[in-house]
């Protein structure tokens, strides 16, 4: 399948971004992916699943057999795109939405998912905020607190809310960046909570190995999500991805089935490790 695109410098004015608005729209799922059954009676819980790479996320979950809770901040027609592309696979979708920089509204959403499906096998914090700026004084005290709170505290909080629901070989999933890797001049903040949340990953890896949950993570290169045309000004979507070895963004479903492996027993002797969809980059970690 050719995902060649031309991104035809669009913005967007309000993150964390619009999805139906994209023009040409990310691929969610390839046409010609089966599903296996190997995540068949799980329950999944998605942050920033109404778009982007958690919307292919849960589309790849439900056609493997899962049923999907997915929250989102404010993006109602998105949301409701996802939960019927889920309900197409058969499976039932969940939606909560909120603020997950509250520590209130997690619990809420983690107590939520449970009630409507009784159970919880995997955790996904993916949802995440970016705002550019040039240089490290322009990032104020506000910028920082909120990129942080979406970014990283959240998962602290979805990752309390959900382990007392956790069981052993169940698996929580955390969306890093290649940013965490080689950085980012122009995203200080956003790349900083990127490496934080690897060394969260390897350090939850370790603190729940008893327990026989496992914890790993995605680190994605340039994607194209709702978050790029709402982030970056028209001349940086234009060359968005072309730095790559592979010379273009990827999509979605080139991101989602790194989930679907990790969700699975087909890697039941992995934790504490990053899976790398980045379009070649060599990045050593």
């Amino acid at each position: 399948m050719n995902f060649d695109i031309d991104t035809r410098g669009q913005t967007q004015d309000v993150q964390p971004g619009i999805e139906e608005m994209m023009d040409p729209a990310p691929v969610v799922i390839r046409d010609n992916y089966r599903g296996s059954g190997k995540l068949q009676g799980k329950t999944a819980l998605i942050t920033g699943g109404d778009s982007g790479i958690g919307r292919s996320v849960a589309v790849h979950f439900a056609r493997e057999g899962a049923d999907v809770a997915i929250v989102y901040l404010d993006e109602g027609q998105d949301a409701a795109d996802t939960k019927t592309m889920v309900e197409a696979e058969g499976k039932s979708c969940l939606l909560i939405q909120g603020d997950i920089r509250s520590e209130a509204f997690c619990k809420e959403a983690v107590s939520r998912a449970i009630s409507e499906f009784g159970k919880l096998n995997i955790l996904v914090n993916n949802a995440a905020e970016q705002h550019p700026k040039d240089n490290i004084d322009d990032i104020s005290a506000g910028q920082l607190g909120d990129t942080f709170a979406t970014n990283i505290f959240s998962f602290f909080y979805f990752t309390q809310a959900a382990l007392p629901h956790l069981d052993h070989g169940d698996t929580i999933i955390n969306t890093t960046s290649v940013t965490a890797y080689h950085g980012s001049p122009s995203l200080l903040d956003y790349s900083s909570t990127k490496g934080a949340i690897v060394a969260y990953t390897r350090s939850l890896a370790g603190n729940l190995a008893d327990k026989g949950i496992r914890v790993n993570a995605v680190a994605p290169g340039p994607i194209w999500t709702p978050l790029i045309p709402s982030t970056f000004d028209s001349e940086r979507v234009k060359k968005f991805g072309k730095d790559t070895p592979f010379k273009r963004p990827g999509q979605p479903c080139e991101v989602a089935t790194c989930y679907v492996f990790l969700a699975s027993e087909d890697a039941s002797y992995m934790s504490g490790q990053v899976l790398h969809p980045n379009g070649g980059q060599v990045v050593n970690g």
